[in-house]
């Protein structure tokens, strides 16, 4: 991990210059002007700013410090308010692909392992998941992975939404209308065409409201025929999640829905009033928020005026079992961003129900997805997209593609790369923009083999694969003993990108935003366009320089696959 050697440097310099400081927590960063350098330290200023010192003079004194006698650096220079320019050795750089070279090796591990539980996905009970949930289960995926391919401890709960007033009217519909050949065509469309059914009925007869009251009483009391249906509807959803998650190749370690959570309601809400912190207000039992001032006027309420519970207190008991369950270090809500003020209110009355917890909680929020009129993406027919579908039209879209690119692929290879091409490019395409922008769904955009794109990314690795296809050997014999050389301008750009991987995954976490990390492949991508254009590899003419450049490309390949990997988009040898 070339970046944390040269922190180290500059950790022992800062100490040599201030040795009562102890550890400043200083940090490199790639710097946004290559010619200025490779690598940019600014953490001096915060620290001169924090213990009053001039941070010119600091850094000066440290950058007379640096760079000693076997130091990566062949320059650092301080810099405008503060700064810190440093320069790898091209030598470095060199030593490090090739000792470091594989992506597991390059970024190592995080020096202190966290344990962190993810909430993300989340659909509801008797519904299909539709194409709002690509956001979150997308998002919440790539997080999980970077996270535990950093060395994380990572518990995934997707909390689904299997409780609630809508299941007294699911239970009328399945009694009185279910079709049981529909169910077992298409379980959740049966459901849903059973819901709006009871819901038109009802517009009519106020008599199958009252009779949806009445089962739903009966569920909650435990009725055993209505828990047996109620179950089934679980069951039969899950089977269509799961259908989805196994083509979208995302896994959760539990699905706990709001359910599992009903014995906890009741003593939370008698606690909270017992204690202070809820209040009785027109039948409802509130929390206010004196003291804050974002929430001063956005009182949470935790029990109906009816005496019923509610997301937030349901919330607020997931929130109470996580906490005693797994003991996180931090606890990550993927959800788009209408939610942003319940979780700020829950934050709130957490840290004032369990002040003592020191536990980070963090609310990811993210933006829609619109057409590219601007306006919520929906069919052509103006229902909302359901997930299965656009998955469906993304494999057909790229079969196309494949079939007029490869014709001569075998059939069944085809919908294998069709797969893989259409569904990673719809992932692609919600990873790339900042997560809170709202980005409008563009298929002509997101499947195109030019621009930043998956499939660009995508057919950017098979280009590495085809050149060990062609070479006339044994690639990992002549790898292994290979030497790698950085001389020409392009070989130590594209050298100095690789060992920057790290760094990439380090701002991606500190932030939660893939993107982050879909900007680096792209990069990588143009970097290895520029290489192959401008160094000859099979025809490079002596051996050892094209062996080399085998390794380099090998080293390239694999941290574009892994970094595919890491979005969860799969890779293939062929396209």
């Amino acid at each position: 991990m070339l970046y944390r050697r040269v922190e180290e440097e500059l950790q022992a310099a800062f100490l040599a210059v201030c040795p009562e400081a102890g550890d400043a927590g200083l940090q490199v960063r790639k710097c946004p002007r290559p010619r200025f350098g490779d690598y940019q330290c600014n953490g001096i200023l915060a620290w001169a700013k924090r213990h009053g010192g001039d941070a010119r003079v600091l850094a000066g004194a440290i950058a007379s410090r640096l760079p000693g006698s076997g130091s990566v650096c062949t320059s650092v220079e301080a810099a405008g308010p503060g700064f810190l320019n440093f320069r790898i050795r091209p030598g470095a750089l060199a030593q490090c692909l090739q000792d470091e070279g594989a992506p597991e090796q390059l970024v190592g591990k995080v020096q202190r392992s966290r344990r962190v539980v993810v909430d993300f996905s989340s659909p509801n009970v008797a519904k299909s998941m539709h194409v709002g949930h690509i956001r979150s289960t997308n998002l919440g995926d790539c997080i999980v992975r970077i996270l535990r391919f950093l060395g994380h401890d990572v518990v995934t709960d997707n909390h689904i939404g299997d409780w609630g007033t809508q299941f007294g009217k699911l239970i009328v519909g399945w009694k009185s209308f279910l079709e049981r050949d529909a169910l077992e065509r298409d379980a959740l469309g049966e459901m849903e065409r059973l819901y709006r059914k009871i819901n038109r009925e009802s517009e009519r007869d106020p008599g199958v409201l009252e009779r949806s009251r009445a089962e739903l009483v009966a569920l909650q009391g435990g009725d055993a025929v209505n828990r047996g249906i109620w179950q089934q509807m679980i069951a039969h959803s899950r089977r269509g999640f799961d259908a989805v998650y196994r083509r979208l190749g995302v896994r959760f370690d539990h699905t706990l829905g709001e359910s599992f959570y009903n014995h906890r309601l009741s003593g939370l809400m008698e606690e909270m009033l017992g204690s202070g912190l809820a209040a009785e207000s027109r039948g409802a039992l509130m929390v206010f928020f004196p003291d804050d001032p974002s929430l001063r006027g956005h009182p949470a309420m935790i029990r109906k005026s009816d005496g019923a519970a509610n997301y937030m207190t349901t919330d607020l008991a997931t929130l109470e079992y996580r906490m005693e369950r797994w003991r996180p270090d931090e606890i990550l809500y993927v959800t788009d961003g209408r939610q942003q003020l319940h979780f700020r209110q829950l934050f709130g009355i957490w840290r004032r129900w369990r002040p003592g917890c020191t536990t980070r909680l963090t609310h990811i929020w993210f933006g829609s997805i619109t057409g590219r009129d601007g306006r919520p993406f929906r069919s052509r027919s103006g229902e909302v997209v359901k997930l299965a579908e656009l998955l469906d039209e993304a494999e057909e879209r790229a079969l196309r593609i494949v079939e007029d690119r490869n014709p001569s692929l075998d059939a069944a290879r085809k919908r294998e790369v069709a797969a893989m091409v259409g569904i990673g490019a719809v992932k692609y395409a919600d990873l790339l923009p900042n997560r809170q922008s709202d980005y409008a769904f563009d298929w002509e955009a997101m499947l195109s083999l030019k621009g930043n794109t998956a499939p660009y990314l995508q057919y950017a690795y098979t280009r590495t694969r085809g050149i060990f296809r062609r070479f006339d050997g044994d690639v990992a014999e002549v790898c292994a003993g290979a030497r790698l050389r950085l001389e020409a301008p392009e070989e130590l750009d594209l050298a100095r990108h690789l060992v920057d991987f790290p760094l990439a995954l380090r701002s991606v976490i500190e932030e939660y935003r893939p993107n982050y990390l879909c900007l680096y492949l792209y990069q990588l991508a143009g970097l290895l366009s520029r290489f192959y254009e401008n160094c000859p590899i099979l025809r490079a003419g002596e051996e050892a320089v094209r062996d080399s450049r085998l390794l380099l490309i090998e080293r390239a390949g694999a941290i574009l696959r892994r970094g595919l990997e890491l979005l969860g988009i799969r890779t293939g040898q062929m396209m």
